[in-house]
């Protein structure tokens, strides 16, 4: 059995354009993508906290975006597995687009949506769904003081496909910027994930949003990537 595969890496343009494929041309729907990339990060915060899941107190930091739509999606599966779960939109509710505000409906019923902030000293795990791939410049406003608030609380974190604050492309650090345990990155490494600075504060693993379709070649196989050897 191999112990590594290889990889491509993408940049966040290469990135957009595997997830504009997958929607338009695969017709893969963005709802099942955030299933699926909640589903995953359910399973990696039940992983880092050894698998017990009973009684453990967990915050979910959702920002306003479809990362903040796959946290809400962890949320719910966590809670279902018997975690305290408490999820903070840290964004501005009416900002939310028509498949994140599905999944905070969702847990509005189920009572897991926050209005106050969350005592995150107390909590075995955070997770960090605030910005996805495509940030560009330095967290500000809200998400930016909950990112220093996380970092403060000396809580592990495990962050959705980058940690907030991280350039995906060149792997710099914004000010501020998750300080990650463990980053699960969705669909394919992104460049920045394998950079030193990257790797030197969280480790990642990969899991995809839904299958990526391999059945015809399509623009998506003129993608230039770099390749790189992960743990499988």
């Amino acid at each position: 059995m191999k112990d590594h595969v290889s990889l491509p890496a993408l940049t966040t343009a290469q990135m957009a354009e595997v997830d504009r494929l997958m929607i338009e041309e695969y017709g893969i729907l963005l709802i099942q993508m955030m299933e699926n990339a909640g589903r995953h990060l359910a399973e990696q915060a039940r992983r880092t906290l050894g698998g017990r899941m009973s009684h453990r107190h967990l915050v979910m930091l959702c920002g306003a975006g479809n990362n903040g739509g796959g946290g809400m999606v962890a949320a719910r599966h966590l809670h279902n597995r018997g975690a305290k779960v408490q999820a903070k939109l840290t964004g501005d509710a009416t900002r939310l687009t028509n498949i994140p505000a599905h999944q905070r409906r969702i847990l509005n019923v189920m009572g897991l949506a926050l209005e106050t902030d969350p005592d995150l000293a107390r909590a075995d795990l955070i997770v960090d769904a605030l910005i996805g791939y495509g940030l560009s410049g330095n967290p500000r406003g809200a998400v930016a003081e909950w990112i220093e608030r996380a970092n403060a609380s000396g809580r592990p974190i495990v962050a959705l496909d980058t940690p907030s604050g991280l350039n995906a492309t060149t792997g710099q650090p914004g000010s501020p910027c998750i300080r990650a345990t463990a980053t699960l990155t969705l669909a394919l490494p992104k460049t920045g994930l394998l950079t030193p600075q990257a790797t030197s504060a969280s480790r990642f693993w990969l899991r995809t949003r839904s299958s990526l379709p391999t059945a015809r070649p399509t623009r998506a196989s003129r993608i230039s990537c770099p390749r790189t050897s992960e743990r499988s």
